[in-house]
């Protein structure tokens, strides 16, 4: 840059970028925030020191000049670059924000290891209702990261194979499943397995059902669910058998008995998932951190949907 020359200032390229999208120096005001003779002013400074003339004016509004068309990439691109800067810097300061469905799921053992085992550096979490909400959450950039059970299109998004859990078949002590060591799944063929938490629509209900399909049990998902501790009681006094992940730390009941399916064992799979223009420092490590940990599926052994089986093979 010659002697002499100013710097562009940025915000007067944003009032530049606004103006040319909305047309009307009033809209741009709206858009950025700030008063009509503002915009005005960032716009005559830009063009005494451009040199140039960006706009005309015309009944339809400002209209960009052949300079102005020919600047307008230039200025997009110095806004995005400084967008990307801040959001860069900002992931600095703050924590990972990472969605779990539940605390008591592995998915937050999994964080707490990742988390000592990288300087504790600074993760928040967040609890939602799965898949459905953490899709919108990650698009918006209000998570970071969500552990999840994949279903559908994935689109932006991205996923590395985080989870396989066992499903464990849990009775009361009176059950005659409850002194056994193991239950083959195919025992459950005419059952009907009691699970309170499984909301339509949600992508766990989606794998239950599957389940049930392929060995010939029926979901019963009345409720209302008042949460692990009554769930577990109820159990316990006999309100019906149910299934849960054998390492979820369930809510302790003496009345209860927890009995691994076997034969083959069926697994709830569960993905991390991030979004792929996502910046934060810590995320590049915790995904390195949960490929390094990939759990793999053994079809001689395990039981998983179809549509699971690819990504964690």
């Amino acid at each position: 840059m010659e002697e002499g020359e100013a710097d562009l200032d940025l915000g007067a390229v944003r009032a530049f970028v606004a103006v040319t999208e909305e047309r009307y120096f009033s809209e741009a005001a709206t858009r950025l925030g700030i008063s009509q003779q503002a915009v005005s002013k960032r716009i005559a400074k830009l063009e005494s020191d451009l040199g140039l003339r960006l706009f005309s004016r015309t009944r339809n509004g400002a209209e960009p000049t052949e300079d102005g068309r020919a600047f307008l990439p230039h200025a997009r691109a110095l806004i995005g670059i400084a967008d990307q800067t801040r959001e860069v810097l900002r992931g600095r300061r703050r924590a990972l924000r990472v969605d779990v469905l539940d605390t008591r799921l592995p998915a937050t053992d999994l964080l707490r290891t990742f988390h000592r085992a990288n300087g504790e550096v600074g993760v928040e979490i967040v609890t939602s209702n799965g898949l459905r909400s953490a899709r919108v959450a990650l698009e918006r950039g209000s998570v970071d990261a969500a552990f999840c059970r994949v279903s559908g299109p994935l689109e932006e998004l991205a996923s590395v194979p985080a989870v396989l859990e066992p499903i464990h078949l849990l009775v009361s002590r009176g059950h005659p499943f409850a002194g056994r060591t193991s239950v083959r799944t195919s025992e459950l063929a005419g059952t009907v397995v009691w699970m309170p938490g499984n909301v339509p629509g949600s992508e766990w209900e989606e794998l239950y059902r599957l389940l049930g399909a392929a060995f010939g049990f029926r979901i019963d998902a009345s409720g209302p669910d008042f949460g692990w501790e009554h769930f577990v009681a109820d159990v316990g006094a006999g309100r019906g058998v149910s299934l849960v992940g054998g390492l979820i730390r369930l809510p302790w009941h003496p009345d209860t008995v927890q009995v691994p399916l076997v034969e083959p064992a069926p697994v709830y799979p569960a993905s991390l998932l991030f979004h792929r223009r996502n910046r934060h420092p810590v995320l590049e490590a915790l995904v390195r951190f949960v490929t390094g940990n990939r759990p793999a599926f053994d079809p001689a052994r395990q039981w998983l949907p179809e549509p699971d089986r690819a990504a964690f093979s």
